[in-house]
């Protein structure tokens, strides 16, 4: 076997190993449940209760509302991922610029049964991005295209304890879908290395309780349970051993999701400002690898758990006006094992926001947010692949609520 060959065997072993990874966006969470939240970098999201967007971070929240409450809107993440001073097996690969734009709706409806009892129905995501190398990138198996979305069906109930506390709780029904495709024509018109679009469905639940210390002074706790999708669909990778492309569509694609527990406070200092806060923990250490129902191994990973810590303020203008900021640091999934599949890194939200109330019951909400990522330098197969990775985004928000 010449030189040349055992290059080429050695970035499709490596390569499609990384690809898989891509095939579920993990370690790229971007939060997208509300332009609301996402206005001040979704600080103290589960007690506010500005609006029913509220519901998707704690479901205790419902009990704040005596009134039926709607909101629906979008949200749209523009990645911005670069990969540059790539090299592999001591040969330069060109630096590339990726990213995509993602859409994720949402809709919230809380219905009060009496002061006491509420009840409400979401559809929300927690996942979605989108990169995409040119179709001809000197090295495709390591680029491709990764389009992953997921949606979560919340159905949920509150229920006030007494004047302070109140629970709350729902079932999650997540589905999720992805489409990933590695090495486009490299084994002849179209046969790729990696071919996999696939779907599922899975049932999570969550859990929430809220203890308010007077009108202008809450805090929240809140769990989310995130079940492992068994994603079915057509699944054909190359098996590098036997250079043979297989065929895996009679098995299920396992990516197991983080369970989530986040603490958030809501303090009204005076008619005109309040602040707020929250912590959030994500069990990221969970998603230790990616399998198959068939025992087929995709990857291994050593990832650590993530955490949020958000802040932010929202001032109350006049009548028409309310305006909100806020700031946001989340922590990596990745640890010492890095890759350029998944150009993961320490992230900070700078957010903005504001919502011009139309009438005492109709308010349009807008929220912007700039992630800023880290240079993190990937290396795997023993140093044999280095390169920098950045991810940055843009996520802007328009929502429309209304109280009956």
């Amino acid at each position: 076997m010449n030189k040349k060959q055992i290059f080429t065997r050695s970035v499709i072993t490596a390569a499609i190993a990384l690809a898989s990874s891509q095939s579920m966006a993990a370690g790229f969470q971007l939060n997208a449940q509300s332009a609301t939240g996402l206005g001040r970098a979704f600080s103290g999201d589960g007690v506010i209760a500005d609006n029913a967007s509220t519901m998707a971070k704690n479901a205790a929240s419902m009990t704040l509302f005596d009134a039926p409450a709607l909101s629906l809107g979008v949200i749209a993440i523009d990645t911005d991922i670069k990969v540059k001073d790539a090299a592999f097996a001591g040969n330069r690969l060109e630096d590339a610029s990726i990213g995509g734009t993602s859409y994720a709706p949402n809709i919230y409806y809380i219905q009060p049964i009496n002061d006491k009892f509420a009840v409400g129905a979401s559809l929300y995501s927690n996942f979605g991005t989108k990169t995409e190398f040119n179709k001809g990138y000197t090295a495709d198996l390591f680029g491709g295209i990764t389009d992953v979305k997921s949606m979560n069906l919340g159905l949920s109930a509150a229920y006030r304890v007494n004047q302070q506390f109140s629970i709350g709780g729902g079932l999650d029904v997540i589905y999720g879908s992805g489409k990933l495709e590695r090495g486009r024509d490299m084994l002849g018109p179209n046969r790729d290395a990696a071919n996999i679009d696939a779907d599922g469905v899975a049932l999570g639940f969550n859990l929430g309780t809220i203890y308010e210390l007077d009108q202008n002074n809450r805090f929240g706790l809140s769990y989310r349970y995130s079940p492992t999708l068994k994603a079915k669909g057509d699944m054909h990778k190359l098996n590098a051993k036997t250079f043979r492309v297989e065929d895996l569509s009679n098995e299920k694609l396992l990516m197991p999701l983080p369970d989530m527990a986040e603490f958030s406070g809501f303090n009204k200092l005076n008619d005109k400002f309040a602040v707020h806060y929250s912590i959030q923990w994500i069990r990221w250490s969970e998603f230790d690898k990616l399998e198959t129902s068939g025992g087929t191994l995709i990857n291994d990973y050593n990832w650590q758990d993530g955490w949020h810590y958000s802040i932010g303020g929202t001032y109350y203008l006049n009548n028409d006006w309310t305006l909100r900021a806020g700031y946001m640091h989340d922590t990596s999934a990745q640890d010492k094992k890095t890759s350029i599949s998944v150009p993961d890194s320490d992230r900070n939200w700078l957010s903005g926001g504001f919502s011009y109330h139309l009438d005492s019951k109709s308010t349009i909400d807008f929220g912007l947010t700039y992630l800023i990522g880290e240079d993190v330098k990937a290396n795997e197969a023993d140093g044999a692949l280095t390169a920098t990775t950045r991810a940055n985004a843009w996520l802007y928000g328009l929502q429309y609520s209304r109280s009956f």
